[in-house]
């Protein structure tokens, strides 16, 4: 628009107001007190426009959904069960992302995310899944040498970086002090770690929701019945208060639907770990 034309709009404006909102003065433009009052609110307003905008050209197929998710979850819960969200929902494209981070939903044309932490974000709608409940596993073939848990101490005990206190607790829980641990390995993820465990080369600790068909194909075993509950869990986040599309309104009823069977045993009533 030429400058003539915004003055036009400007005058416009004020005239419908009934206010001034600018203040002109030997070519110089400033807002007056009414102006700046003004100003915050239309500004969030463009910004919204600008930002649905954005999010349509981007994904103007509103059955298709843009979704993060942690890796672990992904590939370990997810994954296998998603025939299941398609035979439910055929006219719905499901496109996945793998991270560890959060997402600007603002700036991003991510529809939603599956975080792990302890729901305490700002900005989102949140939506529980599960809790992490970690256990140990390792390869059958392991197994020999573990007859009772101090026998731990003789195998390497894998984590994931930056969670090095879950095994000391676990121990803990069995008696066992953590001083005398001394064969340790880390990986970045629970996947790496999973996949270190399978090979033998140590016992993990995994939630057994992650692991569950490595354990049914005999894969992994759990050598000792002890697990540790932590504050940090699953759960499907937006971005607060924004309408949602139809393919977004069925993965959220899908997942929630689908946490809530895994949680329920068979011909009880749902339990949260």
């Amino acid at each position: 628009m030429t400058p003539s034309a915004i003055s036009h709009q400007i005058k416009s404006l004020e005239e419908f107001l009934g206010l001034k909102l600018f203040r002109r003065e030997r070519r110089q433009v400033s807002l007056t007190a009414a102006g700046e009052r003004y100003l915050p609110s239309v500004q969030l307003a463009l910004d919204e426009v600008e930002s649905a905008t954005r999010r349509l050209m981007t994904s103007p197929n509103l059955s298709a959904v843009n979704i993060s998710v942690a890796p672990a979850f992904l590939s370990r819960w997810l994954v296998p069960r998603i025939s299941r969200f398609q035979e439910q929902y055929p006219d719905v494209e499901l496109r996945f992302s793998a991270t560890t981070g959060y997402v600007d939903f603002e700036h991003s044309d991510t529809d939603m995310a599956v975080y792990y932490g302890e729901g305490d974000w700002k900005g989102v709608d949140i939506h529980f899944l599960r809790h992490l409940v970690s256990t140990p596993v390792c390869s059958p073939a392991l197994m020999q040498g573990l007859v009772e848990p101090r026998d731990l101490l003789n195998k390497t005990l894998i984590h994931v970086s930056g969670r090095r206190q879950e095994w000391p607790q676990i121990l803990n829980q069995l008696g066992i002090r953590a001083t005398a641990l001394t064969r340790t390995m880390s990986f970045s993820s629970t996947a790496l770690a999973v996949s270190a465990a399978i090979e033998g080369i140590g016992i993990a600790l995994a939630d057994r929701a992650l692991v569950q068909r490595e354990l049914d194909s005999g894969q992994l075993v759990i050598p000792f019945d002890v697990t540790l509950d932590k504050p940090k869990g699953f759960y499907l986040v937006y971005q607060e208060k924004r309408p949602l599309t139809y393919g977004m309104e069925a993965f959220r009823d899908w997942i929630l639907a689908e946490m809530q069977q895994d949680l329920t045993p068979a011909g009880g009533e749902g339990t949260t770990p």
